[in-house]
């Protein structure tokens, strides 16, 4: 079967959100299922679901939720694994066209922060906000650091310090929705 919607996840994770699907070169990915998919090459769930059992995503499941979703936990250093069951849910609830909407809102707003303000470097700190933040604190987020940069008179061009005054506002607003964007390491 071939994915009909290869930018969402056969696990529900959004592939347009990710680091990867804006790469250049040879790690970039398209997402689950596309020619380039860093999930056709091994992953259970993605084997299960579109190779084994023709479904576009998990929630179409008639086993869903089963025990494949037992090893992800809060403890991944992947962050966006928190929004696997939070979007299944949703796409079982709603539909996958209701999630790619919602899911468009996100992807808008995360090319914004990259063409605006990502001086090379914060690439994956975007994608992470705009993935795991409500589309609300992520657009709030984008609202404050341009009025903290219209404030202290930051030139357009100055890629550095605007994404200096994003990343502090979008680590403000995750505190306050109790959203860690940061990245962790595995503890072996």
């Amino acid at each position: 079967m071939t994915k009909l919607y290869p930018g969402v996840g056969a696990c529900g994770l959004d592939c347009i959100l990710c680091p990867r699907y804006y790469t250049e070169g040879k790690s970039k990915c398209n997402g689950c299922g596309s020619e380039y998919s860093y999930a056709a090459v091994g992953c259970k769930i993605f084997r299960c679901c579109v190779k084994e059992r023709n479904l576009e995503t998990c929630a179409e499941c008639n086993d869903f939720p089963c025990s494949k979703f037992e090893a992800i936990d809060e403890s991944d250093s992947f962050l966006t694994h928190k929004k696997i069951m939070p979007n299944l849910k949703f796409i079982k609830e709603h539909g996958i066209k209701e999630f790619l909407n919602e899911q468009e809102k996100r992807r808008k707003l995360l090319e914004q922060m990259l063409e605006q303000f990502n001086e090379g470097r914060s690439r994956s700190l975007y994608c992470v906000a705009a993935a795991l933040l409500s589309v609300e604190a992520v657009k709030k987020s984008l609202d404050l650091a341009n009025n903290k940069i219209k404030e202290k008179g930051v030139k357009d061009n100055d890629l550095k310090n605007k994404a200096k005054i994003l990343k502090e506002t979008l680590n403000e607003i995750a505190l306050k929705e109790c959203v860690d964007l940061k990245l962790r390491s595995l503890k072996s």
